[in-house]
């Protein structure tokens, strides 16, 4: 039996490819009532298609009571290499872990022309407890083509590989037509000469933005949030142009009005740009991790809890420090920026005493001359067990624009 724990519109069209294929399949999907445990209980297959890391981390935990010894789970999601290495960690000794992403959107889903990134030779990435692609190609090939990468976690960071490609080039060619747009080049010209080149079928895409979502325009500020390297100059610009697009309201629009986005020269500026990683908890909705506006960061109060809303390092000011610190310190980085270029640090603290302790901790982060701060202490936090809270504002290395220097 194969349970399918998936959403959206990749997951739909996939299941029912696997029914088609006359496989035994259980669906689940969140609000239908079922726990995801009892979605997978007597699975031999588990295959998961999720909408980032902590979707499956979440999902993947819940169905733990469920899964059987010797069941293969099998993550189709676009989630990186690091998160599956969480996830063998996560699953028991006996129970397999493929990865499993694919190439391709809803269409191909539909009529089984995926490309499948598959890793999970043994000696993977958890130094030879990997599970061989084989045991589950034939359920794989439903999809379309499988290709067999390596090792666990192969096939995740080839799929982040090929997205900070494929995505910034989208970017450009919107650019491109922005610029040629401003400098009175016709645009159904520049669409004709472009598809002489080796984008014409990239450009293609964007002459009319699709009007039906295949690949969701936050999906691939996601993917670039994921795959974007710290010093990824290319990439890391055209993730910042989707966040923007996506705080704009363009989020569940097709990548393709990333063209219209720009076209319409919306530029971050003089903008307000939410920002919500998709490296760090998520919020409780009410909130964002931090906020761009022009050259400057402001980032929320962070405070030391995991993907599960639970406490890290309860009781310890230094552990909680130490996870602040981690947390903030990939805020910064996604916007290309360090410890050194923080402006202002306030800090709450519910025990003035523990200060010292907090101290040693964060002058491992803050080194040289510290920035403008503020300590006080609090009765409590919004969680109880929280020790400190800790809001940033920062100043950030300033962006080139179109005609700018």
């Amino acid at each position: 039996m194969i349970a399918f724990l998936g959403q959206g519109r990749m997951g739909v069209p996939m299941a029912r490819r696997l029914a088609a294929a006359g496989h035994d399949v259980t669906t689940w999907r969140r609000g239908t009532g079922v726990t995801a445990a009892a979605a997978v209980d007597g699975a031999d297959l588990v295959i998961t298609m999720l909408s980032d890391p902590a979707a499956v981390r979440e999902v993947l935990t819940a169905a733990l009571p469920g899964l059987r010894p010797g069941s293969t789970v099998v993550e189709m999601s676009t989630i990186g290499p690091e998160a599956v290495r969480e996830l063998r960690a996560l699953l028991p000794a006996g129970v397999g872990l493929v990865d499993a992403p694919v190439l391709g959107s809803v269409g191909p889903a539909a009529e089984g022309t995926l490309t499948v990134l598959a890793g999970g030779l043994a000696g993977g990435l958890t130094g030879g407890d990997g599970v061989d692609v084989a045991r589950c190609r034939e359920v794989l090939s439903v999809f379309g083509t499988v290709r067999e990468l390596g090792p666990l976690g192969a096939g995740a960071a080839m799929k982040l590989a090929v997205m900070n490609a494929l995505v910034p080039a989208q970017v450009l060619l919107a650019e491109t037509l922005a610029y040629g747009e401003a400098h009175g080049v016709d645009r159904e010209a520049l669409f004709d000469v472009l598809a002489l080149t080796p984008l014409g079928a990239l450009a293609e895409r964007l002459r009319v933005p699709a009007a039906e979502t295949r690949y969701s325009l936050a999906h691939a500020a996601k993917d670039l949030e994921l795959g974007a390297w710290e010093g990824a100059s290319v990439a890391g610009a055209a993730r910042s142009r989707l966040q923007e697009a996506r705080a704009a309201g363009l989020g569940e629009r097709d990548l393709t009005a990333i063209a219209t986005h720009v076209g319409e020269g919306q530029q971050a500026g003089g903008r307000a740009v939410p920002l919500n990683l998709a490296t760090v908890p998520a919020t409780n909705g009410m909130y964002s991790h931090a906020v761009r506006a022009g050259d400057t960061l402001y980032i929320s109060g962070v405070a030391a809890f995991d993907e599960r809303g639970e406490i890290v390092g309860e009781g310890s000011m230094a552990a909680q420090t130490e996870h602040v610190y981690r947390v903030i310190e990939r805020i910064l980085a996604d916007q290309g920026a360090g410890f050194g270029d923080v402006a202002f640090i306030r800090t709450y603290l519910t025990d003035m005493d523990a200060r010292a302790e907090h101290g040693a901790v964060r002058r491992k982060f803050i080194t040289g001359t510290p920035p403008a701060s503020t300590t006080v202490e609090v009765s409590r936090l919004f969680m109880p067990g929280l020790l400190l809270e800790v809001d940033l504002i920062v100043a950030l290395p300033p962006r080139v624009t179109p005609g700018g220097r």
